[in-house]
């Protein structure tokens, strides 16, 4: 039996009630106090995960109580201790390898002081991430009949981790790319890597919404806390595919357009019977990406650091598509804000787009 551990985090204070029932009734400023302070915690033991290659996994999921506000506004020094004791508290419950989820993958350097700092093997997920990421977006690229080789891409968080192997896996396909990012200068570095490798027009920009305008894809992947896509700057037939977590897509996009296609990227089908003992939003059997890279390198007993750092190299993320592939692991469908997308969702997207089109053409 091989085991691993995967750590959690609230994305809110509150939702912290959907394990501990009782919070509901601490006020949420002194819960966010107890939650700073708190140590981590067992949140449910896995069960259940079964191989195409016969071999089986267990995991726990450990809970770090620290919201991404809080991990984005304390001392960097006490997010990365708190983060540090609960890859220690999946060691003791016997994982030899642990994933960091969220935000806890974004924190300090991604992972690395981490894996310095405890005795066991961590991964931030990010290689199979970018992979179902891209699968998810080339689905719905044949299914809302977008050419991607002619397709505008717009990489939302460029300059990260998940974001710019993105884009240079993607660049291998498309015309033209934009990258947005905070920082000008980093942005030009990446750009110029894409540039020398492949035949793609690149440009760059800071401006989220000028990214967006531009684009027939978008793919969100920063590390905001609040949402940054807005319905008003998506092209009609736009493909988004938000990775993020907290997501970077607004909910008003769904409820504004319905002539736009938005998806989360990583949403992954799990081998075997497979029992997660905590509801995080997905249907049975279906996890996050990055949950899945873990899983698969312990399934593969590859008990060593995976896709640590900023700099993620597309030899990983190809190298993590066929241990998904060899150990049955499969993108598990298209999702839309907690709804499965169905054919004739997309069929209504395309119609939408197209009558959308044809409207402002008419004016």
């Amino acid at each position: 039996m091989q085991r691993f551990g995967f750590i959690v985090h609230p994305l809110e204070v509150h939702d912290i009630t959907r394990k501990f029932p009782l919070a509901q009734r601490v006020p949420e400023r002194w819960l966010e106090t107890l939650l700073r302070y708190g140590p981590p915690v067992t949140v449910s033991h896995i069960t259940g995960i079964a191989s195409t290659q016969g071999v089986e996994a267990e995991g726990w999921f450990v809970g770090c109580l620290l919201t991404p506000k809080q991990m984005l506004g304390l001392p960097e020094a006490v997010v990365l201790e708190k983060i540090i004791d609960s890859a220690k508290k999946a060691q003791q419950l016997g994982a030899r390898i642990v994933g960091l989820g969220a935000f806890t993958a974004v924190v300090g350097d991604a992972g690395i002081t981490v894996a310095r700092n405890v005795d066991i093997a961590v991964t931030t997920g990010n290689s199979y991430t970018v992979a179902t990421a891209l699968q998810g977006i080339r689905y719905a690229a044949e299914s809302m009949e977008l050419p991607i080789g002619k397709a505008s891409v717009a990489v939302l968080g460029a300059t990260g981790s998940i974001g710019s192997a993105a884009a240079r896996i993607l660049a291998r396909d498309v015309s033209h790319m934009v990258l947005a990012a905070r920082s000008q200068d980093k942005l030009e570095s990446l750009a110029a890597v894409i540039r020398a490798g492949n035949h793609v027009d690149v440009e760059v920009t800071t401006s989220v919404a000028e990214a967006c305008k531009q684009a027939d894809i978008v793919v969100a992947v920063t590390s905001a806390i609040d949402t940054i896509v807005e319905p008003e700057w998506l092209r009609p037939g736009a493909i988004v595919c938000d990775v993020a977590r907290p997501r970077n897509v607004s909910r008003r996009v769904a409820e504004m357009r319905s002539d736009v296609l938005v998806f989360e990227g990583g949403v992954v089908q799990v081998p075997g019977d497979v029992e997660f003992g905590f509801d995080f939003g997905f249907p049975g059997k279906t996890s996050y990406a990055c949950m899945a890279e873990t899983m698969i390198l312990a399934l593969e007993g590859r008990y060593e650091n995976f896709s640590l750092g900023r700099a993620l190299s597309v030899d990983q993320v190809d190298e993590m598509v066929c241990l998904a592939d060899k150990h049955g692991f499969r993108v598990g469908g298209l999702r839309s804000f907690e709804r499965a997308i169905t054919p004739e969702w997309i069929a209504r997207v395309r119609e939408n787009a197209s009558k959308t089109r044809q409207h402002v053409a008419s004016h």
